[in-house]
């Protein structure tokens, strides 16, 4: 949504003042910027150019708030601001969203406060060159959106929780405050609560005195923090305690799950994360106490809160015991949310567009320090498999874009929290440490948080560090990776002669419309047959390659290879084209390569070159069908399984030419995966898997009725527990296909599961019913200015609206879908547009439907950037069907 820009009513005169840029995006010769002061536009939003000019006249924050909270829906403070004044020519403005105030006090004098709903506008007349105090007596309601402050009754016991989320710009639904990364600043709190419950911020609470029935808590006063790195979390949290480590560590979940948690696991992934960020950044935890919290309707999977870290309870609540891949994504999550607290919470960007960097690096280091300090050695693995593949998509979208891009104002800060912000980041990052050398790139690291502990930096800042260890100029590397948008490709090009190479290149391919060609650090591995037919390596050589064409002589006079792969381990950011003789030495021999790594990016380059329409899809499943049985790593075994649903899924999208072949490929299909879970009964790494996957892929009478046999009790998967979470994706699966009887196993199960997720379980099991009428019901509600229940539970309702097996419903609402995009786009949150976009815009697979996504977004220029991005990566999928489609090469 653009807000609209409206003539501030203040009468204040023009100056020109003198800033310096705190980036190189916006600022690339670092010269000085001319910018000529004006008000403030009157909405929520903060510009980049006001808040540098509000930087550059405000120094030395502090912040004293004194909360009064009673579990009600409204919550009253009287907050004071202290700060260093320079100037008094023109006003300030002081953030605060829908507040009511009763008083404001400016330096001691009580004024009339000039108020527009978003900031407080002090007058110069009230303002003093030097130190300032303001005071804000107000009351605000809390939120039930996931952001500011977020209220929450348990429908359990009906108790009350409040937990904030001030990431990007909401700390100022809380409390008044200069919300922008680089004003720093303390923060005393004090906070009057109901006696049995606690709360929670960045600093241990210094007392806990009970009065007048109700409990008086002090925190002190904090180290020096970015406003969105606060946070005040409150409620009747039972409490875990681990003081085992070398710092005290407790774990907050609501009364009525807390037996869900296995508690040993958070403190064991967190002692295990502390000891390695303090050996590896060389820094000791700076902030003295390490609390995490399980708290509902969060809108993110968590968020790094100094000493206070949030998390998804649906992310990481399970009833039952958990998977090693959930135990795998509960260290990682936690390991990145620690990386931050050095890393963006003790050196904190300057601006918005510094956001990739703190995301990127945690997302790199929670790879590192999982794969290091943990039971999941195979973390990068995993990283290739989950978080590197989306980047790779991403980048290759027609909404791609650089790794550092400027933003204009609060409300663009989250347009670019992507799989480039996270992902991409972070695997640039990974090659930058090989480039440089692991111990230079630490040593860099190490040098860059001392340098700006409790202070803000840049991106110019982190990159000299690294340059000034690694003794080279990285310039042409910051321009070439972190400002030029997409992937490039590599392949090997050799010749052999007498059984041994002659010639050996690679060869570099950029997108024509980013011809950049990059500098980086890869191993070409070779591989030969051993007299069992299995794919030995033979040699591999790392080589630094540049420019179209790079020779590497040192592979001259190497055993002519039956397979070459150019980035072997991994080291690369670079998509791989195999040569010709690789490429079927790969479709022929995938259970002859030992390494499992190799074997992953093999198996999914065969699946790149399905999405790239090189590589029939059927004969992508035939390839399949003969290999998967043996696989018994379980997490290519994941990778592979979730491509085959997918690929099953845009089968269905064909036109009914293909029908025939759908069917018969699904009940393979739902053969194969059923035989996988019986043969790994005793293997429950990969029984786990296999299971999920006979889930996805059940669609005949038979394979429901399985199902169904098997949520009565009347089959039992020998070594499978029947955990809460895999009870309600059977029923979501059986009410998919309307099994008798399916719909009242919905109201049965919440006998079963009352919870606040069992209520939003049963949403998904009722939005994904086979039934027109309920597809419009559940899209009039969110299409509603006043649905009948809150976003966190109606979102529940995007998820599998139009599962694949519905495609014919979805296309039958296409029309209307795109028909109300653009008025849903002005009334809506980002965060509700960010899921309606990805779960809801139509995909349809005809050369009518591409069409018409094609006119929505030329005749819709006015929709924000997000949605519009959204709409336009739509029609690419679309695109790619139908690609996908003209490659089949069997037909009923």
């Amino acid at each position: 949504m653009k807000p609209l820009l409206l003539k501030s009513k203040s009468l204040i005169v023009a100056s020109t003042i003198i800033l310096t840029s705190c980036s190189h995006i916006d600022n690339p010769a670092n010269k000085v910027i001319e910018t000529q002061y004006t008000p403030r536009a009157e909405n929520a939003a903060l510009s980049h150019k006001q808040a540098l000019y509000r930087a550059s006249r405000i120094a030395d924050v502090s912040y004293q708030l004194d909360f009064t909270l009673t579990g009600d829906t409204t919550f009253s403070a009287i907050s004071t601001l202290n700060f260093n004044l320079t100037g008094v020519t023109h006003p300030i403005t002081i953030d605060l969203n829908k507040a009511k105030i009763n008083q404001l006090s400016v330096n001691g004098h009580i004024v009339t406060p000039q108020y527009n709903q978003w900031f407080i506008t002090v007058s110069p007349e009230h303002l003093h060159h030097g130190n300032n105090t303001i005071t804000v007596d107000y009351q605000r309601e809390h939120n039930t959106n996931g952001q500011g402050s977020h209220r929450f009754k348990d429908p359990v016991d009906g108790r009350v929780y409040l937990y904030s989320q001030f990431e990007a710009a909401s700390a100022p639904q809380v409390f008044p405050v200069f919300d922008q990364p680089d004003l720093k600043a303390t923060y005393q709190l004090l906070v009057t609560a109901p006696a049995d419950w606690h709360v929670i911020s960045a600093n241990r609470e210094t007392s806990a005195t009970l009065i007048d029935g109700n409990k008086r808590w002090d925190f002190g006063k904090t180290a020096k923090l970015s406003s969105y790195n606060f946070s005040i979390h409150a409620g009747p949290y039972h409490i875990f305690k681990d003081d085992t480590g070398k710092y005290p560590a407790r774990l907050f979940a609501r009364q009525s799950v807390a037996d869900q948690v296995v508690a040993q696991d958070w403190f064991t992934y967190t002692r295990q994360g502390l000891a390695f960020f303090e050996d590896y950044f060389g820094i000791d935890y700076p902030f003295k106490k390490y609390d995490q919290l399980l708290v509902p309707d969060f809108l993110y999977g968590a968020m790094e809160n100094v000493a206070a870290v949030t998390f998804a309870e649906g992310a990481f609540l399970t009833a039952g015991e958990k998977s090693a891949k959930q135990k795998e994504l509960l260290a990682m999550v936690i390991m990145h949310e620690m990386a931050h607290q050095w890393f963006g919470d003790l050196v904190t960007m300057k601006w918005w567009n510094g956001l990739w960097l703190n995301e990127s690096f945690a997302a790199f280091m929670a790879t590192l320090a999982t794969a290091e300090a943990t039971e999941f050695d195979n973390a990068w693995r995993t990283f290739y498999i989950s978080g590197k593949q989306g980047a790779y998509t991403a980048d290759q979208r027609v909404t791609t874009h650089p790794i550092e891009t400027p933003v204009a104002s609060t409300a663009n800060a989250e347009d670019n929290l992507d799989a480039i912000t996270y992902s991409k980041g972070a695997s640039v990052l990974q090659q930058l440490r090989q480039l440089l050398g692991p111990e230079v790139f630490r040593q860099g690291v190490h040098d860059y948080l001392v340098q700006y502990s409790y202070k803000n930096a840049t991106l110019d800042n982190f990159i000299d560090s690294l340059g000034k260890a690694a003794g080279r100029d990285m310039r042409q590397w910051v321009e070439h990776w972190l400002y030029q948008p997409g992937v490039n490709t590599i392949t090997a090009q050799y010749r052999c002669d007498n059984q041994t190479i002659s010639e050996f290149s690679l060869q570099q391919t950029a997108n024509p419309e980013y011809p950049v060609y990059r500098e980086q650090r890869v191993n070409i591995a070779l591989f030969g047959r051993d007299a069992h037919g299995q794919l030995q390596l033979n040699q591999a050589a790392p080589v630094t390659y540049s420019g179209k064409t790079t020779p590497i002589k040192s592979l001259i006079g190497s055993a002519c290879p039956d397979l070459v792969y150019p980035n072997y381990q991994d080291w690369g950011f670079v998509k791989v084209n195999l040569d010709s003789h690789s490429f079927d030495s790969t479709k022929s021999s995938l259970n002859q390569v030992n390494d499992p790594l190799l074997r992953s990016m093999l198996w999914q380059s065969l699946w790149d070159s399905v999405l790239e329409g090189l590589l029939p899809l059927n004969e992508y499943l035939d390839v399949t069908l003969q290999n998967i049985g043996a696989e018994q790593d379980h997490i290519i075994l994941s990778q592979v399984l979730d491509n085959i649903v997918v690929a099953n899924g845009y089968l269905g999208k064909f036109d009914p030419s293909t029908a025939q072949y759908h069917q018969t490929i699904n009940k393979r299909l739902e053969d194969l995966t059923w035989q996988g879970v019986l043969a790994n009964k005793n293997q429950p790494k990969q029984l786990r898997s296999w299971f999920d996957s006979s889930i996805e892929l059940t669609q005949s009478p038979a394979a429901l009725n399985r199902l169904h046999e098997i949520l009565t009790g009347k089959q039992v998967v020998e070594n499978l527990p029947l955990a809460q979470g895999l009870r309600w994706t059977i029923i979501q699966k059986l009410n998919q296909f309307d099994v008798a009887g399916s719909f009242a196993l919905i109201a049965d199960e919440l006998t079963r599961d009352d919870s606040d997720n069992g209520h939003k379980q049963a949403i998904i099991a009722k939005s994904n019913r086979p039934d027109a009428a309920q597809k419009q019901y559940w899209l009039d509600q969110l299409h509603s200015d006043t649905p009948d229940m809150p976003f966190s539970k109606l979102r529940m309702a995007m998820y599998q609206l139009y599962p694949t097996s519905q495609y014919a419903l979805m296309v039958q609402t296409a029309d209307a879908i795109i028909a109300s995009l653009a008025s849903l786009d002005k009334k809506k949150s980002v965060v509700f547009m960010r899921n309606y976009n990805e779960y809801l815009l139509p995909k349809v697979c005809t050369k009518n439907g591409v069409a018409k996504l094609a006119k929505a977004i030329t005749q819709n220029p006015d929709l924000t950037v997000a949605t519009h991005r959204a709409l336009r990566v739509a029609h690419q999928d679309a695109e790619r069907c139908l690609t996908i489609r003209a490659q089949l090469t069997v037909n009923d």
